[in-house]
């Protein structure tokens, strides 16, 4: 990174990415700082992306507390908030600027931020950015930087796809594995407990209450049932809140804040928690929904075992969860632990699947038999057809476009013969009697 080179690099979550491109970056800038008040003096060289409002801040005050003695300014610009504060602090002139692609791209439609003495770009968490709808944004916003800069790409994970997609925008990168591609931190023990679906709530309020758990980050695969999971929570006399993407910035800050200073034990969240947040000493991820992509598995837990502490990655697995949990077990390498929790498990045949006891004859086998149990069918019967004619023929190809049989024609009147033209009945063409 000193010496300007392109850079593409992963490792382990809570290692200290953020400190392995700020303080190079920082040493770099050195010689241009500038104690002047001048806004002239403090243009745009850095500019770092991420993809959530959290791991933004998290990325700025690293920067503002390494950077502390020098005379280089920075700032945090995402969207949720009034722009008018970003605005000021933008025309007050800042060397460092990190940024979620939304709003920057909103300061660049104001033209209250200018790229032309860009000198490092950073993309941060670059799996995510660049492969959950970000990569139009960062297109946009790469168009509008200089041609010569660095470019720099830091993540926990770098799938196949990803890293195609990263050599077109990298020159001739250098490339920096800390650990195995995609592994999940030593520091961190993993157990799963096998449950019916419709279980699930009152195993988690469960394990909460007896383990005596008191500070848990609890994720859920949508925004609805974060709130949904939060309240029932409260209902079993648990300090719960909900953090996801539909609250507003000042909301989410209060819940992490009081999660943090542990007047919270509960925080339900969905993956927007799972990218760059920075949780002291957190003892343990569960998991209540289990994540359809594995890599997001390896994030998930990352917020736990941070900086060389311990911690503890519970999955709740329903059946309908076991090709997401193989898929997981492939990516780290490891078989996570199984351990049953009495009465609270799904039926015997799903058990067995889950705890590995017997191999799965057919894909989805098991979990059709209970779909058969659920809706009162024997297990194996076919399916009782849909009586709705439309739907249950099936499909010909051009029946939608055959035209309609055409209308027999009229016999030909006799030869000298005039046909009468027929006269509506409001104006006199009924037969008189």
């Amino acid at each position: 990174m000193l010496s300007g080179r392109d850079l593409m690099a992963g490792a382990q979550t809570g290692t200290g990415k953020t400190a392995a491109f700020a303080l190079p970056i920082l040493q770099r800038l050195a010689p241009l700082a500038s104690a002047s008040a001048s806004p002239a003096r403090h243009p745009v060289r850095v500019l770092v992306l991420t993809p959530t409002r959290e791991l933004a801040v998290q990325v700025f005050e690293s920067f503002k507390d390494y950077g502390k003695h020098m005379p280089l300014r920075s700032t945090v610009v995402y969207g949720g908030v009034d722009m008018n504060a970003q605005i000021d602090q933008l025309r007050k002139g800042v060397e460092i600027l990190v940024a979620t692609p939304g709003r920057l791209l909103d300061h660049v439609q104001n033209k209250t931020v200018m790229f032309n003495q860009v000198s490092v770009l950073v993309l941060d968490e670059a799996d995510r950015m660049l492969d959950m709808g970000f990569l139009p944004d960062i297109k946009r916003i790469i168009a509008l930087l200089p041609k010569e800069r660095q470019n720099l790409l830091f993540s926990a994970t770098f799938p196949d796809e990803i890293r195609a997609l990263t050599k077109t925008l990298l020159r001739n990168p250098a490339e920096v594995q800390v650990a195995a591609r995609n592994a999940a931190a030593d520091s961190v023990t993993h157990v799963m407990h096998p449950v019916a679906r419709e279980k699930k709530r009152e195993l988690l309020s469960y394990l909460i209450q007896t383990r005596g758990l008191k500070q848990v980050l609890v994720f859920s695969g949508t925004r609805i049932g974060a709130n949904r999971l939060a309240h029932q929570l409260r209902r079993d006399h648990i300090h719960a809140d909900a953090i996801h993407g539909d609250k507003s910035q000042a909301e989410r800050e209060a819940a992490l804040a009081d999660f943090k200073s542990g007047k919270t034990n509960v925080l339900v969240a969905t993956d927007v928690a799972s990218r760059g947040l920075d949780i002291e000493g957190l003892p343990q991820v569960i998991n209540f929904d289990v994540p359809h992509s594995p890599e997001d598995y390896v994030h998930r837990i990352g917020r736990t075992g941070r900086a060389g502490l311990t911690g503890e990655a519970i999955s709740l697995v329903a059946p309908q969860d076991h090709d997401a949990i193989a898929a997981i077990e492939r990516l780290i390498k490891k078989r996570i632990e199984r351990v049953l929790v009495p009465s609270f498990e799904a039926s015997g045949a799903s058990v067995a699947v889950l705890m590995g006891d017997e191999p799965r004859r057919e894909p989805n086998r098991g979990r059709d038999r209970g779909r058969d149990r659920d809706r009162g069918r024997h297990p194996g019967a076919s399916p009782k057809k849909p009586s709705d004619p439309i739907f249950s023929a099936p499909y010909e190809p051009g029946s939608a476009s055959k035209p309609e049989p055409a209308a027999k024609p009229e016999p030909q009147q006799q030869s000298g013969k005039r046909r009468q033209p027929q006269v509506a009945a409001l104006l006199g063409g009924l037969k008189r009697a």
